[in-house]
């Protein structure tokens, strides 16, 4: 009986250790050892003793637009406490107590007699004696020219994956006490320990290569047990996760890049945030979150049932109140103090860090009427500020209708200038993968920029090839140097504001993205232990430097003539496997042509003499060459010539 215990027991071990090795060689392990899935459940407002009290805003300022302020305390037992101020130029407006006994809201007007310093918030009972103090700070505006510059077309975005991109600072890759600790750069979905001083110390790169912003993607802490690296599980919106570094460093990070030209764009998330979130682990009340499900239910995803004239109602519930994922809890941002914390977090990081723009992270899920209300309110605080939203479905009608001053919302405007492009996106990869026809190929792109008449202005929308969502570009053409390169032309010449996604300068591959994850692999070189640095010419291969090339060449010139950034874009219809457009200003002019076939092509001018008037020959901008005549013009297969036209 011992023998069989002890074998069994045996066996038990040797198992276990099979099952540990194998998911220790797994490079998709999502969950670390130990760690389940979330589940979904009705979360309580109970209360209960608070081990970390806050104030919310961390502070505010002088001379905003706005001069109402909602502050968010919390502390044990504070909701039935009266609030007392005494500060010139400061009265309290109004007092908003919901169901968790540890929540306090006090709205604040700021007057323009108010100036800047400090003054206590007293919280007093119902006696009138002090019970709970908290130190409250007004600060003076930044009023520099460089604070929040705001986005055009004349820039040109990298996407960067901090936790992917470099290891600047080893000293955070194991914070003590935080849910997921150190790194384990075989394993897509852990940390790999990216990080905002890795960057900073590479900013001489990115400047070289031709980029005047920087789009991180979400650097709030957060504090999961799994699925951390990627940053859209906020736990803190006040705090930069400690693993990439610090508020202070984010700022930092702002105040350098505009030393250097260069703008940064702050991705958020209004739809959901971690279910570790302090405010989700003791929540304020019932409606802070939607959670009137029986069981988990997510989000069909469909946003087009927003506009849908016969859309079930039910399928527009599901869409908007429905969770992303299990450890997403889906924000309900009808309820007013929740609305109001959100908004002013955005006014917040932005005062403070100076920072230029937002990307809008799942732009149709959150409740539109707040969406509307969240860019209404940031515009006026910061009239420059660059807001560009994702709207990640199939067809312009549907993609313009969430932008700013659309005729067909009943009178409800975004004031969203400008949306990430996936109508653009689509087109650009048919037309690299498919020979012309009448509405396929490279006619795609030519009807989609028909209907750009759908846009308050579509120069405002971010173009891309591939993002983090996606699988890498240079893998979805099949590695054809020839198509990545027509690709790139594309992007950099088109109207818009262009976005590369890191490592697409030297030809990264990986196929997914959220979906995938291998399109989220780390930059080459910015972890010390790499054999190979690509952020050098001497760490790229052949291909590699050729790419690079390429593209720095056409974004430096995008980058110097305006002619590539506001200019007038002229298409022609695509014929015989030739798409042909302009883009021409006061001072010059650029032809481009794609040859969508698998053959070479000459291809006769004549035709495009209307733009082509007066020009006798050309700056090929690819490789710096002059073509001495322009009547017709040689195009090798799947290729793309970019033309600048001369007298």
């Amino acid at each position: 009986m011992r023998f069989i215990t002890n074998y069994l027991v045996l066996a038990s071990l040797l198992l276990l250790a099979g099952l540990l090795r194998g998911q220790a060689d797994d490079s998709m392990q999502r969950f670390p050892e130990g760690v389940k899935e979330s589940t979904y459940y009705v979360r309580e407002t109970k209360g209960g003793p608070v081990s970390q009290p806050r104030v919310e805003p961390p502070n505010w300022w002088t001379g905003m637009a706005d001069p109402a302020l909602e502050i968010l305390l919390y502390d044990t037992n504070i909701r039935d406490l009266q609030p007392s101020i005494d500060y010139k130029g400061v009265r309290i407006q109004q007092v908003t107590r919901l169901e968790n006994p540890n929540y306090l809201f006090v709205t604040i007007e700021i007057g323009p007699g108010a100036l800047p310093g400090s003054f206590p918030i007293r919280l007093l009972g119902t006696d009138g004696q002090e019970l709970k103090r908290y130190n409250y700070e007004l600060k003076a505006r930044n009023g520099s020219a460089s604070h929040v510059q705001g986005l055009s077309a004349a820039d040109f975005i990298y996407l960067i994956m901090p936790d992917r991109f470099a290891n600047g600072d080893r000293g955070n890759d194991e914070i003590k006490g935080m849910n997921q600790t150190g790194i384990q750069r075989d394993k897509i979905f852990f940390r790999h320990g990216g990080d905002l001083m890795g960057i900073i110390e590479h900013l001489d790169y990115l400047d070289d290569l031709g980029v005047t912003a920087l789009w991180l993607n979400p650097v709030l802490e957060n504090d999961q047990a799994y699925d951390s690296y990627h940053g859209y599980a906020i736990t803190n919106s006040y705090g930069v996760d400690r693993r990439l570094g610090s508020n202070d460093l984010y700022r930092s990070l702002v105040q350098v890049s505009h030393e250097r030209g260069m703008k940064v764009v702050m991705d958020v998330i209004f739809n959901h945030v971690g279910d570790q979130h302090w405010f989700i682990r003791d929540l304020p009340a019932h409606n802070w979150i939607h959670q009137d499900w029986p069981e988990f239910t997510r989000s069909n995803f469909r946003a087009p049932t927003l506009m849908d004239p016969y859309a079930a109602e039910s399928d527009r519930l599901r869409m908007r109140d429905g969770w992303f994922d299990s450890h997403m809890p889906d924000l309900n941002q009808q309820q007013p103090q929740l609305a109001n914390y959100l908004i002013q977090n955005s006014i917040w990081w932005a005062e403070f860090s100076g920072h230029d723009a937002y990307r809008i992270d799942t732009y149709p899920y959150p409740d539109q009427g707040f969406m509307a209300d969240w860019a209404r309110r940031l515009r006026a605080e910061f009239p420059r500020i660059g807001i560009f939203g994702e709207v990640w479905d199939h067809g312009p009608g549907i993609q313009s209708w969430f932008g700013e001053n659309n005729p067909f919302r009943d009178g409800v405007n975004s004031h969203l200038p400008g949306l990430t492009d996936f109508q653009l996106n689509y087109a650009i990869h048919e037309a690299l993968g498919r020979e012309q026809g009448w509405t396929d190929g490279s006619a795609r792109i030519y009807y989609t920029l028909a209907q750009d008449y759908l846009y308050e202005e579509a120069y405002n929308n971010v173009t891309f090839l591939d993002n983090h969502d996606l699988s890498r570009f240079f893998s979805t053409i099949g590695e054809d140097i020839a198509k990545y390169k027509s690709g790139i032309a594309l992007l950099l010449t088109l109207r818009g504001t262009p976005m590369l996604y890191y490592g697409t300068e030297i030809l990264i591959t990986g196929s997914g993205g959220m979906f995938g994850e291998a399109g989220r692999r780390d930059f080459p070189g910015g972890w010390r232990e790499d054999r190979n640095n690509k952020f050098t010419d001497k760490g790229r291969t052949p291909a590699e430097q050729d790419a690079f090339t390429y593209v720095r060449r056409l974004a430096r010139y995008r980058r110097d003539n305006p002619v590539l950034q506001q200019g007038q874009l002229t298409q022609f219809v695509p014929e015989n496997n030739i798409y042909v457009y302009f883009r021409h200003d006061q001072q010059k002019t650029v032809m481009v042509v794609y040859n969508s076939a698998t053959q070479d092509a000459k291809v006769p001018t004549a035709r495009y003499s209307e733009r082509m008037a007066g020009f006798s020959r050309a700056l090929d901008l690819a490789t710096g060459t002059t073509l001495s005549q322009i009547s017709e013009l040689n195009v090798p297969a799947k290729s793309t010539l970019v033309l600048e036209l001369m007298h």
